[in-house]
């Protein structure tokens, strides 16, 4: 099956091309013929599927075939809009969204917090067809009157379960109110929930379902390795693999955000380049941190779950658990960031006798049994003892606790309209939660 096939213009289908796809993925093959129908969709793909292009080629087709009509102000409307839950996530989107519509004269802007919001409104003055955004960033810009949503006509919830994981449900239905009543509403996500069930029950109209894998399913073309070892060799083990086989790149989650700075500095003193990407870095330097990655500069990208969904990498050999997550879910986003697009990938997990319980919750969730192995030198100590995990179900995850946005007050320091509170990261942390996870992240 071709591109063209499925109903796609010339030009849509030139710049596939050229961005080197040569046939549709299951998820695109599905999903493109439905939204170019105009009808609301729900669509649940595990991640690397191509999802991107599954809803973007046939939004940039409708939008094409149409024209609207000025603001008031004499402005472009935008027309269509993209919330994702991630900075990562968003760029990734706006980037792709931009390679497929070279050919043609919509124009996309990409919006988050952690950066300055000057830029993004001076961009707004011009026109913009497309917006992808994290909610938090968009309500800034509805705050600050430098974006107006009336003429949407197309919206689109991208990762939609890791958003309300990280507790934007007040935002996202802040945004729909925004939105005209008349649109069409694409929902994606790569695993389901009562939570999602009710919000597409909320927002889609009679949608057509697609779901192209068992749900919470894991890429088969991914290879599942568990290797049992004691929490104090963890870093020597995984060392040794780095070296042992020689991995020129390899993607290494941790649960917490301090877990991964002393990680990444230990593996540079094991002679391993390494850097490490949380929420509490600056935009800049987790753009650094991921251009260094992607051209080879280092070896080792060690990182917290706010990356498991924003990180697209072409080819990514080798991702490693070396703690298992406290949600059970985001071991399926986190090894996802390999094996993707038909591509073999490798996931490895460094299991201590502690997290027995966390990957008992995994091996229910994707329905198979993890074979622990072991490696001869690092086998784990029968004797040794046993401590109970901190908090591994508990903890306040989104607004820190107290309803309150990182900073200590509801906008922290309000520069430019940043709604980054005090570290100036686009977080937001608080207690409106799904599911608990300690130190989560949000970006916006």
């Amino acid at each position: 099956m071709s591109f063209a096939s499925l109903g796609l213009n010339e030009k849509l289908v030139q710049a596939i091309n050229e961005c080197g796809y040569t046939e549709p993925t299951p998820i695109q093959q599905q999903a493109i013929p439905l939204v170019l129908k105009g009808g609301d969709l729900l669509a649940g793909a595990q991640t690397g599927t191509g999802k991107t292009a599954g809803f973007g080629l046939p939004m940039l087709q409708r939008l094409s075939e149409t024209k609207a009509r000025p603001l008031a102000n004499g402005r472009a409307p935008v027309r269509a809009l993209v919330l994702t839950p991630t900075r990562e996530l968003a760029a990734q989107v706006e980037e792709n969204l931009r390679a497929y519509a070279k050919h043609t004269d919509l124009r996309t802007l990409v919006m988050f917090g952690g950066v300055s919001i000057n830029p993004q409104m001076k961009a707004l003055g011009r026109k913009v067809d497309i917006v992808v955004a994290t909610p938090g960033r968009l309500l800034d810009h509805v705050s600050q009157r430098s974006i107006d949503l009336s003429r949407v006509e197309m919206l689109v919830l991208d990762e939609a379960d890791r958003m309300l994981d990280m507790g934007f449900i007040r935002d996202i239905r802040r945004v729909l109110a925004l939105l005209p009543k008349q649109r069409q509403n694409l929902l994606f996500s790569a695993t389901f929930s009562d939570e999602i069930k009710a919000l597409a029950e909320d927002l889609l109209h009679q949608p057509e379902h697609i779901e192209v894998a068992r749900r919470n399913a894991t890429a088969e073309t991914i290879a599942q390795r568990f290797f049992e070892v004691d929490k104090g060799r963890k870093r020597a083990l995984l060392s040794y693999h780095i070296g042992h086989h020689n991995w020129r790149q390899v993607l290494v989650f941790t649960r917490t955000k301090h877990g991964a700075n002393r990680l990444a500095e230990q593996l540079g003193k094991d002679g391993l380049p390494a850097m490490a990407i949380h929420g509490n870095k600056s935009q800049g330097a987790r753009t650094k941190a991921l251009s260094e990655f992607k051209n080879g500069g280092i070896r080792v990208l060690v990182a917290t779950d706010i990356a498991a969904r924003g990180i697209d990498i072409s080819e990514l050999p080798h991702v490693v658990n070396y703690e298992l997550p406290h949600v059970a879910e985001d071991y399926v986003h986190r090894i996802g960031r390999t094996g993707r697009a038909g591509s073999n990938g490798e996931a490895l997990s460094l299991v201590s006798a502690e997290e027995k319980p966390l990957l008992k919750a995994i091996e229910k969730l994707i329905k198979q049994s993890a074979d622990l192995e072991q490696v001869a030198g690092f086998e784990p100590d029968p004797n040794a003892p046993v401590t109970p995990l901190e908090n591994s179900r508990g903890g306040n995850r989104g607004r820190n606790g107290g309803g309150q946005r990182s900073g200590g007050q509801r906008n922290g320091q309000r520069a430019g309209g940043n709604r980054n509170g005090g570290n100036g990261n686009g977080q937001r942390t608080g207690s409106s939660q799904r599911r608990s996870r300690p130190q989560a992240e949000r970006s916006n």
